[in-house]
């Protein structure tokens, strides 16, 4: 989904705009991860984007979606570019140095 999504509308309130940008890219999402998956792949993973203009937009993680859209309402932007792409990916082991030092990070605040 590639769309320019405007705050103006003649007799909506801005906030319940910025509400409905929401709930539709929640129902896109959801959609999108509702669809079959190929062979060899664990899950659908998603290229976003988000700025004022197209030429301007930057890269985000899924989960930022809502807060970037709250603070585009707040700034008082009249329009935004969310670009949110779906694409197969696998999952990956994470490496085991992490998990000591995630472990050991636990022992340290269970002795604070």
């Amino acid at each position: 989904m590639k769309k320019t999504f405007s705050f103006k509308h003649p007799k909506k309130k801005r906030a319940r705009i910025a509400d409905a940008i929401k709930h539709e890219l929640k129902k896109y999402i959801k959609r999108e991860r509702n669809k079959k998956l190929p062979e060899d792949v664990d899950f659908w993973d998603f290229d976003c984007r988000f700025g004022a203009t197209e030429a301007s937009s930057d890269v985000i993680h899924v989960s930022e979606i809502n807060k970037v859209i709250s603070e585009a309402d707040t700034e008082g932007l009249d329009e935004f570019f969310l670009e949110v792409l779906s694409k197969p990916a696998k999952r990956t082991k994470k490496p085991v140095e992490e998990k000591l030092e995630k472990s050991e990070e636990q022992e340290e605040n269970f002795l604070d």
